[in-house]
């Protein structure tokens, strides 16, 4: 549902924009006029699929960097990028509410409640978006926005928007154009209580094969066939009755047939793949990934990329002084199995692209201690001693420029072989 609208509307989903079915609901619908933020995480796809993103991003750690001579120097945070919200709440909740509100209205919005000395964001109180609105006054060209029953200039609000328009200052709703998917599956969850809360008896037909019955009669014989089952009672009848269920099984195979369909429908609309939240592919087989980082890498790509570069910039544009700017750091999801990360590390340090000293780190070990290393030359022998490199020359006049490196034998395969003998990593 869009957000902006001539008369102050909430910013939650639910709006006019999706009619309500007059005719043929049923008993046990659900409209998609009554789909809003907090009945559609009923849906146990959607409450997967926002529940995902937001903990994903969130956790992600944040940092800071700029340009200097061409390179990446990372900075200092600055304490909006770790209290944002005030001491109760740290950078990782923070992220994840504002996530969590954009997944679901495309929106996020709070009050700048305290700027720092060059006038930025210090600290941001966020706000529901089902107590948010936004509009623009007939014949003003800027938009008011109205918090919680209180009207503010734009410069008073932190405004992030997930999937933006043309000519509108608020992003599409996800529940909202997804009220009708939403709505279906939630109709099956009613049919499904509805159905056991009877006592699991569907459709049905009583019949005498021996007589007509009048109108009285037959009341008679259905009220006396209600109280029975009602309280899963026996109904007792002579040899002339005939009880058949109508479409049971049928209905019943429609019934997993929808849910199962349905799950991957509401998973397209939060962008995120049906067997990341655990639920059946509609084509056994028809996803095969080699490894897990393969898959974390497609997601990454295909679907939490976008989202992830969106808040990037509006963190670097809303909240640091230029040319400073944030990045998310998504190695924790590519993160490798310990086999295949043994690996990349071993073949770095042979390429001299690594020190020993750093690959130690990222197991949170110390440097290598002289006693250590000793050890190391028992067990697989002192180190191989390299080839001195020669001197530069001076090409003489005219000749071809010489690599000092070229004529010395290396094997840069085998750089911690010469260090520490022929040992493994």
């Amino acid at each position: 549902m869009s957000l902006f609208v001539r008369q102050r509307r909430s910013l939650a989903s639910g709006g006019p924009e999706i009619p309500a079915r007059d005719a043929g609901t049923g008993r046990g619908a659900v409209s998609p006029a009554a789909i809003t933020d907090d009945t559609a995480l009923r849906h146990s796809a959607v409450w997967a699929c926002r529940r995902l993103r937001a903990n994903l991003i969130s956790t992600m750690p944040v940092d800071v960097f700029r340009r200097v001579d061409g390179y990446q120097v990372e900075m200092p945070k600055p304490p909006v990028l770790v209290e944002p919200g005030g001491q109760r709440w740290r950078w990782i909740p923070w992220a994840h509410a504002s996530q969590w509100e954009l997944d679901g209205s495309g929106n996020s919005i709070g009050l700048i409640t305290e700027v720092n000395a060059l006038g930025l964001p210090a600290r941001i109180d966020l706000y529901p978006s089902s107590v948010c609105s936004v509009r623009k006054p007939k014949g003003s060209t800027e938009y008011k926005y109205k918090i919680d029953g209180t009207e503010y200039t734009p410069d008073k609000v932190w405004h992030e928007v997930q999937y933006p328009v043309s000519g509108l200052p608020v992003g599409l709703s996800p529940i909202a154009y997804a009220a009708w998917s939403i709505s279906e599956g939630l109709s099956m969850q009613q049919f499904a209580l509805d159905w056991f809360g009877n006592g699991g008896i569907p459709k049905a037909r009583l019949r005498n094969t021996q007589k007509k019955l009048d109108v009285k009669e037959a009341r008679i014989i259905k009220n006396r066939h209600k109280a029975s089952i009602q309280h899963g009672d026996l109904f007792v009848h002579g040899v002339d009755w005939e009880y058949d269920l109508m479409q049971a099984e049928q209905a019943g195979v429609e019934f997993i047939e929808g849910r199962r369909i349905n799950v991957p429908d509401i998973a397209r609309y939060f962008d995120c793949p049906v067997d990341l939240i655990e639920a059946a592919v509609s084509a056994p087989g028809s996803l095969r990934y080699e490894t897990t980082v393969t898959r974390n890498l497609q997601f990454l790509i295909m679907a939490l990329g976008p989202a992830i570069i969106r808040r990037e910039d509006a963190w670097s544009a809303g909240l640091l002084p230029r040319p400073r700017y944030v990045k998310l750091n998504t190695d924790a999801l590519l993160r490798m199995d310990p086999q295949t990360q043994a690996r990349v590390i071993d073949m770095r340090i042979r390429n001299r692209t690594l020190t020993v000293t750093r690959a130690r780190e990222l197991y949170n070990e110390k440097p290598l201690t002289p006693g250590e290393i000793a050890e190391f030359e028992t067990l697989f022998g002192p180190p191989r001693s390299q080839p001195a490199v020669p001197p530069p020359q001076t090409p003489a006049r005219g000749a071809e420029p010489v690599n000092p490196l070229s004529a010395v034998p290396y094997d840069n395969s085998a750089a911690w072989a010469a260090t520490y003998g022929e040992g493994p990593l």
